[in-house]
């Protein structure tokens, strides 16, 4: 919703907004650029604002102060997807990144091969690629970059927001189950990624993670389009194949014939997944892969993607975003390729919909066990029992400041503090530097 408000700001429109929790980094973009912020959701906020149209993200249910303002009043209204479509992509080529894990690290990668190539890719991101400073824009046409979630798209509208972006180049990294709230089975979202997959045009081009073990299936229900595979394990058009043993350096191969080495900023099995996908998109695009591959050396990740934040008394402070059991495994994995035999420290809150229905309760331990030591917080809300996940290796615990005294009284030199949340985590990282500052 904030990188909505950036383009909508740079088509030229007065914008103000209402969220609860606001936190940085958006609320410090929107700040920086003039946008009228307010905490909470009265319902005066309508008559206040006399706005001439109201974007609706889709945390917003019926029951809620201002959407039950809204309808009263009859003020026009339209969900972000479809506002997204009508006012910009309709006339742009679409590049989207649709899966459970990886869309925000490929999608920024991808919009800076783009940039790296000389176009003006518009974009509209759920995190901050550091090559840009920012999660949106409204850029210079033909291109344009999306991450496409799967989640619903408003509480009148509850199609996956992907089906309003109309791709001409679709990127499918992955897909597991997750967004328990709205999605009972797997099956269910299976159905959503094959009515994306629809929306393709018959000259597009999709791109299909042939190491996914969900991915066939959603091909076999019918496919209209150009199709491509990538792999990082099998035989596929487009192939990473490992020269380090962190996949900081690979050679692409397109159809058995290499292309080119990567020298990556980003390491992991699943990062040179993302990074094969996004040039094969770039290539599809109009770019060489000579510059694709060149520009990948000079990706900078993104801000809360195994964000490096600084380094206390010797100890390595790690911010990530990570909150499905698959990418807290990957996380700590490529945490554990970057120090070695250095003694990993997990502080994770489990606070995603599907984490505290407990539906990845069976998974979540293994998915720590790089970690040598865990802080599990306990937010509210649990439905099932988080503190029988508790031994000599891990701590339940309700409170950051506990976890943070546990952490300054524990860590040591050469430590790495990986802090896991997709959320503000009570700002549990500045906090943890502070105490860590004052004790050196």
């Amino acid at each position: 919703m904030g990188g909505l408000a950036r383009i909508a700001l740079e088509q030229g429109h007065q914008v103000g907004g209402a969220d609860v929790n606001v936190y940085p980094p958006m609320s410090t973009q929107l700040e920086q650029l003039g946008v009228e912020l307010h905490e909470g959701y009265e319902p005066s906020l309508v008559k206040q604002w006399q706005p001439e149209l109201v974007i609706i993200g889709n945390a917003l249910s019926r029951g809620n102060p201002v959407v039950e303002a809204l309808l009263e009043d009859g003020t026009r209204f339209i969900s972000g997807p479809q506002w997204l479509f009508e006012q910009v992509l309709r006339h742009r080529w679409v590049l989207a990144v649709a899966g459970t894990h990886g869309k925000t690290t490929t999608a920024s990668l991808l919009s800076w091969l783009l940039e790296y190539a000389g176009h003006e890719p518009g974009f509209l991101i759920g995190g901050v690629p550091e090559n840009f400073g920012v999660s949106a824009r409204l850029g210079s046409e033909p291109y344009f970059v999306i991450e496409a979630d799967e989640y619903d798209t408003a509480f009148f509208d509850k199609r996956s927001k992907f089906v309003h972006y109309y791709p001409r180049t679709l990127i499918l990294n992955n897909l597991e189950y997750d967004h328990a709230d709205i999605f009972d089975s797997i099956a269910d979202i299976k159905k959503q990624f094959h009515h994306l997959v629809r929306t393709v045009p018959g000259e597009g081009m999709i791109l299909v993670n042939a190491d996914d073990a969900n991915l066939p299936d959603v091909m076999a229900r019918g496919c209209w389009s150009k199709q491509q595979d990538f792999s990082i394990e099998a035989g596929a058009h487009w192939k990473a194949r490992r020269i380090s043993t962190d996949f900081s350096s690979f050679d692409i191969e397109e159809m058995g014939e290499i292309l080119c080495t990567i020298q990556s900023p980003l390491v992991g099995s699943f990062n040179a997944c993302n990074i094969v996908a996004a040039v094969a998109a770039a290539v599809h695009a109009g770019v060489t892969a000579e510059t694709a591959c060149t520009g990948v050396a000079q990706f900078k990740s993104v801000k809360r993607r195994l964000q490096l934040l600084t380094t206390v008394n010797g100890i390595h402070i790690y911010d990530d975003f990570a909150h499905h059991p698959t990418a807290i495994r990957h996380t700590l994995t490529a945490l554990r390729q970057l120090c070695g035999k250095k003694r990993i420290v997990c502080v994770l809150e489990p606070r995603s919909n599907t984490m505290l229905m407990g539906k990845h309760q069976d998974t979540l331990r293994q998915s720590l066990h790089q970690a040598d030591q865990v802080f599990l917080y306990k937010p509210d809300g649990m439905a099932w029992d988080i503190d029988a996940l508790a031994d000599e290796t891990l701590t339940v615990s309700d409170s950051v400041a506990e976890i943070v005294r546990t952490l300054v009284a524990s860590t040591k030199i050469e430590d790495h503090v990986v802090i896991m949340s997709n959320g503000s985590f009570d700002n549990i990282h500045q906090k943890l530097i502070d105490a860590l500052s004052v004790t050196g």
